[in-house]
């Protein structure tokens, strides 16, 4: 069974996603809190598979107890609006997922039983209005995230969208059509050419380049 810690200030909201995930078969919810500030104790108190949290809430945010706390569960930040500079804080903070409140029960499940095995719910790309900033000419920066992404190889492109999707090297593989050992050395350098110290950052340093 996946246990689940809800935190959302809404008690409707809270309500209803517990009801939701209550008629699947193998989440439930163990525990709720209505910001972040009251969720420390809670979570302290309860083992948890999984921390679905609420980006905007009063007394602490989403956002603010993931730069805060350490040794919390995988988390799922939840948020009404599609926001990347969300996104982009929740995940440097080290958030496993981002998903909209309007995504279908099924969707939710789904993403909760990804992050309670490892794996990440990272969107394939940015909006445009983000990828315009990342794109705009005549910056160094720009020119730099030019750089990193002509560095990549169209197949270690293919790897690190398969990263960010959450898949492990064994399931790249299987989808790429080869070796574990080769997705390895394409993981591997990918680490290196983005200088990054892991798969998470990789991904988030990937969706930031628009490559992905």
């Amino acid at each position: 069974m996946i246990k689940v810690i809800l935190v959302d200030d809404q008690m409707l909201v809270r309500s209803g996603i517990r009801g939701l995930l209550n008629l699947t078969d193998d989440i439930r919810v163990v525990a709720e809190a209505a910001n972040g500030e009251e969720a420390v104790a809670i979570i302290r108190q309860t083992q948890a598979d999984v921390l679905l949290l609420d980006v905007r809430m009063p007394v602490c945010t989403g956002i603010e107890l993931l730069q805060t706390q350490t040794d919390l569960p995988p988390t799922i930040l939840l948020t009404t609006f599609d926001d990347d500079d969300v996104l982009f804080a929740g995940m440097r903070a080290g958030a496993k997922g981002f998903l909209l409140k309007d995504i279908s029960p099924e969707r939710l499940a789904e993403g909760i039983r990804r992050v309670a095995t490892g794996a990440t719910l990272f969107r394939p790309a940015l909006t445009e209005r983000t990828r315009a900033s990342y794109e705009n000419p005549g910056t160094a920066k720009a020119s730099e995230d030019k750089r990193l992404r002509d560095s990549l190889t169209e197949r270690e492109i293919e790897t690190l969208a398969l990263m960010a999707a959450g898949l492990n090297n064994h399931e790249i593989a299987t989808a790429l059509g080869l070796g574990e050992g080769t997705i390895k050395n394409h993981v591997s350098s990918i680490l290196s050419k983005l200088a990054v110290r892991d798969r998470m950052r990789a991904a988030l340093r990937g969706i930031e380049l628009g490559c992905i």
